[in-house]
């Protein structure tokens, strides 16, 4: 695997849908003003009780695509509050997100897909990957995973968006 190979399943992805979940949160904020409910009701809507709300979903999204990309670049992880409260906030986040991923340069993933990746160092749950299995097999799905759950929550919430819309431009 070559170093833009690194760069080019990990970035663009990153951004394409964290660019198309910005979208569908702009609808679901119309969509509850248009409707007349609280904001705060998709907000905190979940798809069942033990899963996350809609706010720590895009969190999570958010977080997985920064710390993937920060890991692979060999960079530090930015840390963000978790204070988000309203679809503004939510956007904030994104944008701060897609900031600092836009700002690695593919010369920062030279060997990356060899590089060892410790998460959770020095607790009982360490795991050691290598930069190829924490990508393919650990950070991409990871964001997918909380990507299509917020999709999932706003669309059993009644918002009308399709595969288009999470897909977002390619």
């Amino acid at each position: 695997m070559t170093t833009s190979n690194m760069y080019k399943t990990s970035i663009p992805v990153f951004k394409q849908l964290l660019t198309s979940l910005s979208a569908i949160l702009t609808k679901a904020e119309v969509y509850a003003n248009e409707k007349k409910f609280e904001p705060a009701i998709l907000l905190n809507s979940r798809l069942y009780p033990d899963m996350f709300p809609l706010i720590r979903q895009v969190q999570v999204a958010a977080d997985f695509a920064k710390s993937v990309s920060a890991r692979l670049a060999g960079v530090e992880v930015p840390m963000y509050e978790d204070n988000e409260q309203t679809f503004a906030d939510l956007q904030a986040r994104i944008s701060k997100t897609l900031s600092f991923i836009e700002s690695l340069t593919p010369a920062q993933f030279e060997g990356s897909e060899q590089h060892e990746i410790v998460l959770r160092p020095g607790t009982p749950k360490e795991k050691k990957l290598v930069g190829h299995n924490y990508l393919f097999n650990y950070g991409l799905p990871q964001f997918f995973f909380h990507v299509t759950t917020a999709y999932a929550i706003l669309r059993h919430n009644g918002l009308e968006v399709g595969k288009g819309d999470f897909m977002g431009a390619y």
